[in-house]
């Protein structure tokens, strides 16, 4: 059983940069696919991000690539998901998750573990 805690949410200006934490206990979050979440209100969950089990690879969706960075950091047993130059359309609750795929998987159906969410609010 993986238990997942995200954090580092918050209130930012459009253009701003927000790092969210995620990290896992109970089991070695590396053994793991890692993706990253976000369900704004009103909207179905979307996916973002996703780095592979035991590996650096990685896979964005088309609306966050090149804004957001998906990595690993080992020793803390967490995954970080770096945003930059944030738009008010970022607002939503962001969600990271774990899965014994060894591929990308971008359905949250794939997904075995779930965190409790942040909310990342960008004003205009």
């Amino acid at each position: 059983q993986v238990q997942l805690e995200e954090s580092g949410g918050g209130l930012v200006q459009t253009g701003d940069s927000l790092t969210l934490s995620c990290v896992a206990s109970g089991r070695t979050l590396a053994n793991y696919g890692v993706g990253w979440f976000r369900r704004a209100p009103g909207r179905s969950r979307e996916f973002l991000a996703h780095i592979v089990k035991n590996s650096d690879n990685t896979d964005y969706a088309t609306s966050v690539e090149g804004r957001f960075t998906i990595r690993r950091a080992n020793a803390e047993n967490a995954v970080y998901l770096q945003m930059n130059r944030l738009k008010p359309e970022d607002t939503a609750v962001y969600y990271c998750a774990a899965t014994t795929i060894h591929v990308p998987v971008r359905s949250d159906g794939d997904y075995n573990y779930w965190g409790q969410g942040t909310q990342v609010t960008v004003s205009s």
